[in-house]
């Protein structure tokens, strides 16, 4: 087992989760009750890395970050290194391609609040910031945990945009998916299969969770 790039791995799941959730409760709030121009081209947008393979998206991203682009010079300018096979490049990455994990399941869930709730608490007076608290979160919380474990454990298990973007440098951008594509092409299936297996068991042991407390979210406000 590869306890380095499994560390790494749930380090990065961690600091994407923590960076999208507030970002996936804003910008899914947008999309549940505001129209605008243009709505339907930015929730295409944002729902990109679930239709592009990853490589295409990891293209594009080393392509963005890389030691040619402006964002790649500045990075050098400002950080003394570069974005492409770091840490810091390989999260801002997660970030992207975690983006329809964070939004979708916070916006449906917003949805389905009906209308009249706001309303109500419009005329109580509530600001906006204290309807989201009081009122929407805690009727949304299903979807908001379903974005946290989803993001959560679709970090832990990509692999194509994070060897595009990341490469395979022990402790920096190995992580435990990585490490599985290394074991196999090293024929160590052995240790490929444990570490597929904790990856397995992770996945299920997140997703069962969510099910459970969405369930019996329902089955309380029935």
């Amino acid at each position: 087992m590869d306890w380095t790039a499994f560390s790494l791995s749930v380090k990065l799941a961690a600091c994407t989760a923590a960076i999208l959730l507030p970002a996936g409760i804003f910008i899914g709030r947008l999309f549940a009750w505001r129209e605008f121009v243009g709505k339907s081209l930015f929730e295409a947008a944002f729902a990109l890395p679930l239709v592009l393979p990853p490589t295409v998206l990891g293209y594009y991203l080393l392509a963005g970050m890389g030691g040619a682009s402006t964002l790649g010079r500045w990075a050098e300018a400002t950080f003394g290194h570069s974005l492409v096979f770091s840490f810091s490049g390989l999260l801002i990455a997660s970030i992207i391609f975690n983006l329809p994990f964070a939004i979708q399941p916070v916006q449906r869930a917003l949805e389905s609040i009906p209308v009249n709730v706001r309303h109500a608490a419009a005329c109580c007076g509530l600001s906006w910031w204290r309807t989201l608290w009081r009122i929407e979160l805690p009727l949304a919380w299903p979807g908001i945990l379903s974005a946290l474990v989803m993001t959560f454990a679709h970090t832990l298990g990509e692999f194509g945009v994070v060897l595009m973007v990341g490469g395979s440098i022990p402790g920096e951008t190995k992580t435990i998916a990585v490490s599985i594509y290394d074991r196999v092409q090293a024929f160590d299936t052995a240790a490929a299969g444990r570490m597929s297996a904790v990856l397995l068991l992770l996945s299920l042991g997140a997703i069962s969770i969510s099910y459970y407390a969405t369930n019996r979210f329902k089955r309380r406000h029935a």
